[in-house]
């Protein structure tokens, strides 16, 4: 099997990046379409997961045959793959409840959380300077939450939830990086997902009505494999360290998305917030690479 070379096109790279996070935000907004329709949350990330795990063996076993089901940490793969699942249950049940803005400034704290988690599981050290880009950070979500006023819904909870979450996911996914390929671990976490949510998504069965719910439950799986290759391929074209500060372009999307399709406009704090978390995600960004820089 021959594999894709990598290429020097800065510009394709980012342009790739800022469409795959235009894809994955109709993840969100399909999924908020259909829950507000009436359809369950678990039927939902089950229909999610099932497309985008067929799509996913459909195209890429053919490419990879056996070793796409070769791994040489299961215990990992199964524990990352619960992560994953876990995350998109409770980011689908708070979108269901919050804007998107919100949801999406408050999971702007992910590479806060995955940089404090990486001291006591992977070993890494953080200075003082990135400690305080963190407590930052955080004071954004706070900001943009404010758990303490009279509008605050319960269902933030979940979203911190799929923030914590989606950070045991990456710290894993760092953990199984030269271990299992790339293809081996979208194959597991795919699949995971879709056995698991199975019986609890196939007992209640509800199927979508009208055009624009059947619209969203078809490409809820397609947007997942979708955003997942553009991906794939803009990390291809351009390093991860160039790509990494254009993960903060969804805000944009997902505000978009908010009030065209929900009529939710942002508010002021969740705007003030997420560039507060945006800004310090960027400096621990920028303080990695220079420390990258330095050591070599």
């Amino acid at each position: 099997m021959s594999v894709e070379p990598v290429e020097d096109r800065v510009l394709k790279g980012i342009i790739l990046m800022m469409l795959a996070f235009l894809v994955f935000t109709g993840i969100d907004t399909s999924a908020k379409w259909l829950t507000l329709a009436g359809l369950a949350t678990l039927q939902v990330v089950f229909v999610r997961y099932a497309i985008h795990a067929l799509i996913s063996l459909l195209v890429v076993l053919p490419q990879e045959g056996r070793a796409l089901f070769h791994t040489k940490n299961m215990k990992l793969e199964i524990l990352r793959g619960l992560f994953l699942l876990g995350s998109t249950v409770c980011n689908f049940t708070a979108v269901k409840y919050l804007s998107l803005t919100l949801t999406t400034a408050i999971f702007f704290a992910t590479p806060l959380v995955v940089c404090a988690l990486s001291i006591p599981l992977l070993g890494e050290k953080v200075g003082p300077r990135r400690w305080a880009a963190i407590i930052i950070g955080f004071l954004g979500v706070l900001i943009a939450t404010q758990p303490w006023g009279e509008g605050a819904h319960w269902a933030i909870i979940f979203s911190l939830g799929a923030v914590t979450m989606a950070s045991f996911y990456m710290v894993l996914t760092r953990r199984l990086a030269g271990v299992d390929s790339a293809a081996t671990q979208q194959f597991y976490s795919a699949w995971i997902a879709t056995i698991l949510i199975a019986p609890f998504a196939l007992g209640n069965w509800t199927w979508p009505e009208g055009v624009a719910s059947w619209a969203a439950f078809c490409l809820i799986g397609v947007f997942g494999w979708g955003g997942h290759q553009l991906l794939v391929i803009a990390h291809r074209c351009a390093p991860a360290s160039t790509l990494a500060p254009f993960v903060y372009v969804q805000i944009i999307y997902m505000s978009a998305s908010s009030w065209i399709i929900f009529n939710q406009p942002p508010e002021t704090r969740h705007i003030a917030g997420a560039a507060i978390i945006l800004f310090s995600g960027l400096y621990i960004w920028m303080r990695e690479k220079a420390l990258m820089t330095e050591e070599n």
